[in-house]
């Protein structure tokens, strides 16, 4: 049954109206119809059984009716995930972010490291853009909870700030991943493409982060995302 997500200010009671991107898919890509059943989320981890009702007279909102509230098609991961990822040129950003909403990951956080060169020409526009992939992300991948994204962070900052356990990935200078300590909410920041200034990984350990290198391996920053994610789920999380 085909997924769609409208926020919580678009329930009234029982009905809910989708917004013109969601009801656009809906009604000419999907070509769905009234009296069809949909999936509707709310991005806070509510999912519900619904009907299509009609269209707008301009056909830029749909209302659907809610049947039953229903589980979530994927459960949220017991594991509270922060990924801290320093800015990556072109899609890899993009699809970091996508493969973080699939692997459960609870919150994103963009930062700005001293060897990242990307510069976000418009900070607002660029969040926007990725809060979309977020949603599409979810919607297929079944969460009904959308993954948090903030604004980017400084490093110094995000280092001093984070909660829970501080693990920084490192391709040098860092102790086994088995000497991770078991956490229900850990914080990983991984850096950029160009690797960590030694100043920065100085800082990190007098911030009480863990610096951890993944055996000899030097990986791509998008690929360490990936890894990094999956690897956490399974030791700490839903994915054992």
């Amino acid at each position: 049954m085909r997924r769609f997500y409208a926020p919580m200010e678009n329930f009234d009671h029982n009905k809910i109206s989708l917004d013109s991107e969601q009801s656009r898919h809906l009604r000419n890509v999907l070509r769905l119809q009234p009296g069809d059943e949909i999936l509707v989320f709310d991005g806070v981890g509510n999912e519900f059984r619904c009907l299509v009702q009609e269209f707008s007279s301009n056909k830029k909102t749909c209302f659907v009716k809610s049947l039953e509230k229903i589980e979530p098609t994927k459960p949220e991961s017991n594991l509270d995930s922060t990924l801290a990822v320093s800015l990556l040129k072109g899609d890899k950003f993009d699809l970091a972010i996508q493969k973080a909403v699939e692997l459960g990951v609870t919150k994103f956080v963009p930062i700005i490291t001293k060897r990242c060169d990307v510069k976000l020409r418009n900070e607002e526009k660029k969040l926007e853009r990725w809060k979309k992939i977020i949603i599409e992300a979810s919607k297929q991948c079944g969460r009904a909870k959308l993954m948090e994204i903030t604004k980017p962070f400084e490093f110094e900052e995000l280092v001093e700030t984070a909660q829970g356990s501080k693990v920084l990935f490192s391709e040098r200078n860092g102790v086994s991943f088995s000497e991770i300590n078991p956490a229900e909410k850990v914080t990983a920041i991984i850096g950029s493409e160009g690797g960590w200034e030694d100043s920065e990984l100085e800082f990190a350990e007098k911030n009480s982060c863990q610096i951890v290198t993944l055996g000899g391996r030097i990986l791509r920053a998008e690929t360490a995302v990936i890894s990094i994610a999956s690897i956490l789920q399974n030791c700490f999380g839903d994915m054992n």
